[in-house]
């Protein structure tokens, strides 16, 4: 790890940064990037070197992955760890809304894989984290974009691990749970400009409720940036790495109850977290 190259995207705050300050104790050459440098400051103090870098802007991504390549050759560990999420009955979500999740939480992850790897396969090895969730094994009412960007990040991982594997290069999916983090901050700041009148206005406020506690860290197996990191870590340093890392008691609950359930079972158990939309009754002439 002393010697390797990591470069990690979304390092602002929370995921991003806790990982960043654990692969750079543990002797890497950090990367640490995020859209505003300035929000890297703290993280450049401790000795990170930081670089602006937007992962829905094409000449921003491409400049990130050649200065690295021009000092270093090739960058030993890519993190995709960038992301966010957005919440909304799907009927009342707009198509660019869609757009924006997968620009950020997809076809980012896609080109920055694009870049790094022709290198990595030069020099013969290299390691892909692809930061997932528990979200991309399991859905829950209102999160249509955001699983279905997360749904679609566990393909790539699958299909990219086999894709690249005789190359030397390992692909790794980080599966957390609920996070403890400034992450969901703007997943409510989404939700309050989202539709809350008409058949989804309660809906919307009971999944507006859920996440305010989720985010809160009020649910129980609700896990740290820091233990999200660790897994992290481990997904880029163990030897074979494993193809998928479950975070946090919550997570692998979860995701086994989920195997075990019918589709059914899954919705009524959904019944009694959410307020399911309802016909709403029409007024008397």
């Amino acid at each position: 790890m002393a010697e390797d190259v990591v470069l990690i995207t979304g390092c602002s705050s929370g995921i991003g940064r806790a990982t960043a300050e654990q692969f750079l104790a543990a002797g890497a050459t950090v990367y640490a990037t995020a859209r505003r440098i300035e929000s890297l400051a703290p993280l450049a103090e401790l000795g990170c070197r930081t670089r602006a870098l937007d992962v829905t802007d094409e000449v921003s991504m491409m400049a990130g992955v050649r200065a690295i390549e021009d000092e270093h050759g090739a960058i030993d560990v890519l993190v995709n760890n960038a992301g966010y999420g957005q919440q909304g009955a799907l009927e009342v979500t707009s198509l660019d809304r869609f757009r924006a999740q997968f620009e950020t939480n997809v076809f980012g992850v896609i080109r920055l894989c694009q870049l790094a790897l022709p290198a990595m396969r030069a020099k013969g090895s290299g390691r892909i984290v692809l930061v997932s969730s528990m979200g991309g094994r399991i859905t829950f009412p209102g999160g249509s974009a955001y699983h279905a960007s997360k749904y679609a990040l566990e393909a790539i991982g699958d299909v990219l691990r086999f894709e690249v594997a005789r190359f030397g290069v390992s692909v790794v999916l980080v599966e957390p749970g609920l996070v403890a983090t400034d992450y969901g901050r703007a997943a409510l700041a989404d939700l309050a400009g989202s539709e809350v009148e008409g058949p989804y206005a309660t809906f919307t406020t009971g999944v507006r409720s859920a996440l305010e506690a989720s985010f809160r860290g009020e649910v129980e197996g609700t896990s740290t940036a820091d233990e999200v990191a660790r897994a992290i870590m481990a997904a880029a340093t163990d030897t074979p790495p494993h193809a998928r890392y479950v975070v946090g008691a919550m997570a692998e609950q979860l995701i086994a109850l989920r195997g075990q359930m019918s589709d059914g079972q899954w919705d009524e158990m959904m019944t009694t977290m959410y307020p399911q939309p309802q016909p709403q009754p029409q007024p008397q002439p």
